[in-house]
């Protein structure tokens, strides 16, 4: 099933949640109407708020609460990428210029603090302290992988778990927020709360992996960024750790050396061959392929339905995207 298949299941949701977000982006001041605009309509699947939509309508929701947290999820989305295009000194992304290389590093982290700001404005509208936790929890714990992120930064003792702690934290907490919220607000059992959430990490965790393959595999008009960016910055992704651990004496001593200098990208055709020597990007596939298998089981006991079809097939696009 196509993305777009997918998308058709919720699309008159989809299409209130789009206005909400613009009308909410509204904020008299030019900047910030003129930056978040810029990067809410630069074409980004709307991954995550689908995702809530689908998993409510999944445990059959009556009311319309999902609509705001779809746009609540979004604002934080979209706050952490103008965040961390900064932190990363990024010029690309979803095949357009980034907000900072446009309009500088202080507006977008000034305009990526209002998303956030507005987006715990929304949740007050939500009357839950049980929702407002949950979305104030990921947040923090994004900050905190983003923080992990850092540390790892250039540094070659980091191994699989240090990794996965990155990218349970940066990536996998809003997808699992997003399907506990649908859980929620659905008045679902604990059990059933935690499955939901359970299937929303699991996907988030193949997401994260097949971007981090596609890094090393892709090219620009499908990623919508730089080839290397991650070598760039020096952040040891799962390929490189794979390679490090596995790779000959050589191998190990060229990632070592890239992962540590000032701009890996200079070492990216001898780490291109070294991981497809070693089938690394295989591997990192064969990883989100394990977690897209532990989300389909976090879903066994859902009623079956078209929007758990479609769930499933959210499943098989993350990791379709890299085959």
């Amino acid at each position: 099933m196509s993305l777009d298949a997918i998308r058709s299941h919720v699309s008159d949701d989809m299409e209130q949640v789009n206005h909400l977000i613009l009308s909410k982006l509204a904020a008299d001041i030019p900047l910030i109407d003129t930056l978040s605009q810029h990067i809410v309509a630069s074409g980004g699947k709307r991954i995550r708020p689908m995702l809530l939509l689908l998993t409510a309508k999944a445990l059959n929701y009556q009311g319309d609460s999902h609509i705001l947290l779809a746009a609540i999820i979004e604002f934080i989305h979209t706050a952490t990428l103008l965040h961390d295009d900064v932190v990363d000194d990024s010029s690309l992304r979803r095949g357009q210029s980034t907000a900072n290389s446009i309009w500088g590093n202080e507006a977008s982290v000034l305009v990526g603090d209002f998303l956030f700001s507005r987006a715990f404005q929304l949740m007050a509208e939500v009357n839950s302290l049980r929702v407002i936790s949950i979305l104030a929890t990921a947040s923090n714990t994004i900050a905190k992988g983003e923080v992990l992120q850092l540390i790892n930064r250039h540094d070659t003792a980091t191994d699989e778990a240090r990794y996965f702690e990155v990218i349970s934290a940066k990536t996998a907490k809003l997808f699992s927020a997003a399907t506990q919220l649908a859980a929620v607000i659905s008045n679902q059992s604990a059990e059933s709360e935690q499955q939901m959430a359970a299937f929303g990490h699991h996907l988030g965790l193949a997401f994260q992996l097949v971007d981090d393959a596609l890094d090393y595999q892709g090219d620009v008009s499908e990623m919508g960024k730089n080839i290397g960016d991650d070598l760039a910055e020096g952040k040891p992704t799962l390929p490189l750790i794979y390679t490090l651990a596995v790779g000959n004496t050589a191998e190990k001593a060229l990632i070592q050396l890239a992962i540590e200098s000032a701009d890996g990208s200079a070492f990216l055709p001898e780490i291109l061959h070294a991981l497809a020597r070693n089938k690394a990007i295989e591997y990192t596939q064969q990883r989100a392929h394990a977690e897209v298998a532990l989300a389909y089981k976090s879903l066994e006991g859902l009623t079956d339905s078209p929007y758990k079809t479609a769930l499933l097939a959210l499943a098989d696009f993350t990791v379709s995207r890299c085959n």
